[in-house]
């Protein structure tokens, strides 16, 4: 079997189903079906209904069952950025996750959670950085310190677009 963090050649179909994949620390892992909206071949855009339990809330938002979520991927980026939308449309915010890049198979888009998020309210005046203590908990810094850097600085990227003007020219 191949590793499936070698980046692949495959580029997604408009209109098709792939199985997101995150990959988690301590052998965790979430799957969830999604339609293809798009793939250049470098970033992916597929979107999917909330997969989660009936409600979650973060105190900061509430995800729950009919919201919906058009996630952003790339092969050669070390994050994706989810804009969340609640069932009549309305913004809700984007959830961004500090991943390995992307891999992509025929039907399985798969990326390394390494614990570290921004969330970034409609407005943008809420913009959280969050699970920093999961981050140093994973052992990661110390284990992998190059990947820790690189995770630090995707985070900081993530701030920073989000601070300055929104995650509009990533994300078309």
């Amino acid at each position: 079997m191949s590793d499936p963090r070698t980046h692949s050649a495959s580029t997604l179909a408009p209109g098709g189903t792939v199985t997101v994949v995150l990959l988690k620390s301590r052998d965790r892992q979430v799957r969830y079906p999604a339609t293809v909206e798009r793939d250049d071949g470098v970033h992916a855009v597929v979107r999917a209904p909330w997969a989660g339990p009936p409600v979650r809330d973060f105190g900061f938002v509430r995800f729950e069952r009919g919201d919906v979520f058009t996630e952003h991927y790339w092969r050669d980026r070390w994050f994706s950025v989810k804009e969340v939308r609640g069932p009549d449309g309305a913004l809700k915010g984007w959830y961004c996750d500090v991943t390995r890049p992307a891999a992509v198979t025929a039907d399985t888009l798969t990326t390394w959670d390494l614990e570290l998020d921004l969330w970034v309210s409609p407005d943008r005046s809420a913009v959280l950085r969050l699970d920093e203590d999961e981050f140093a908990e994973s052992g990661l810094p110390g284990s992998d310190p190059e990947t820790a850097g690189r995770a630090r600085r995707a985070l900081d990227d993530l701030e920073r677009l989000a601070r300055q003007g929104g995650f509009g020219a990533l994300l078309d």
